[in-house]
């Protein structure tokens, strides 16, 4: 997922720091390129597509181009059949990755998961930084993932939005209105809820929608669900029609407000404020990185009604998300929300 190689991205920047001489690779699957592209710590990219899923004769070629590199280190983030299978083949005589009961005799080093941060950099970064353990020894306290954008993808991106009549000298605000899936989705009534108390406290507000194409017909009803003093403020057809594309977009907002997931985090390593509504079943302790109260703020249902998830487990929330979400209404956060957009 785009916010997992983000995130894991920060590795390449310690280990150059130690290792200045190294031959640093990174394997990714080919949609995520984009939110790592012109990192300068990364040397090479190692393509998975989505032709090796399904062909075994592109994924046994593939896996035999990674046992010829000849690496000395492998560094297993997910600990997933096909990393599995990507270490297995590397031969490397150093082979790093999470503890699995099931698959530790694959590696010379396995780490558990933390389940409680110790820093505000949360455990998606704490959790991947101790996987280097074995090959550096002061560890940095945490590493901010950073997404690099050349000048001129800031400056034209600039331009794209004047010539869509958005007004460069009033707020702008990205919303990521839609999840990936309805999962991760914040009910879309409540959604719109939200958008009006943005709106009625800030009228001066530009709002931009961000979701996939196929997503529309949601996006369209969270709109038609918004007062039209919201809907005034929406640009609501001015999405981006690349990952990149939308990463320059983002670049030039005051913020991001959404639900969480790749948005979120692409927006806090372009240094963008950030807000975010989690899934139910998503841990916060997890993903809500370098939150501070101030500039990144985020809300869980947790938060507010602990006592819904006693005696509960994350895969019994996620089957009923829909119930926890309905619990989760508008009014227990929006004051917040507002709060952090602060004087646009």
């Amino acid at each position: 997922m785009i916010g997992d190689v983000l995130t894991t991205s920060i590795l390449f920047k310690a280990l150059r720091d130690r290792y200045p001489d190294a031959e640093l690779h990174y394997v990714i699957n080919t949609h995520t390129f984009p939110v790592v592209k012109h990192n300068p710590f990364i040397d090479k990219f190692v393509f998975f597509t989505p032709e090796m899923e399904t062909s075994k004769l592109k994924l046994y070629s593939f896996l035999n181009n990674i046992k010829n590199e000849k690496y000395d280190i492998v560094i297993d983030v997910y600990g997933i059949l096909i990393s599995n299978l990507i270490t297995r083949f590397s031969k490397a005589k150093i082979r790093i990755s999470i503890e699995k009961s099931y698959t530790s005799f694959l590696y010379t080093h396995t780490f558990k998961n933390a389940i409680v941060a110790k820093t505000n950099a949360g455990l998606a970064i704490e959790n991947r930084l101790q996987l280097l353990q074995p090959i550096i020894k002061e560890l940095p306290d945490f590493i901010k993932p950073k997404i690099y954008l050349t000048e001129t993808e800031k400056t034209d991106a600039k331009a794209f939005l004047i010539a869509h009549n958005i007004n460069v000298n009033k707020p702008l605000i990205m919303v990521g209105v839609l999840g990936s899936d309805q999962s991760k989705t914040y009910p879309l009534h409540y959604m719109s809820k939200l958008l009006d108390d943005v709106v009625l406290q800030h009228p001066n507000v530009q709002l931009l929608f961000n979701y996939m194409p196929k997503q529309k017909e949601e996006a369209s009803a969270i709109y038609n669900f918004c007062k039209p003093q919201t809907q005034s403020a929406i640009q609501i057809d001015l999405i981006s029609n690349n990952l990149r594309h939308f990463m320059c977009l983002t670049s030039q907002c005051n913020a991001l407000i959404g639900n969480e997931g790749g948005a979120i985090n692409m927006a806090k390593a372009l240094h963008i404020p950030t807000f975010t509504v989690f899934s139910p079943w998503i841990d916060k302790n997890a993903w809500s990185l370098f939150e501070n109260g101030t500039t990144n703020v985020s809300v869980h249902l947790k938060d507010y009604k602990p006592e819904l998830f006693e005696n509960i487990d994350k895969k019994e929330t996620k089957i009923n998300q829909s119930e926890f979400y309905n619990a989760f209404k508008p009014e227990f956060f929006s004051d917040k929300l507002v709060a952090f957009l602060g004087d646009l």
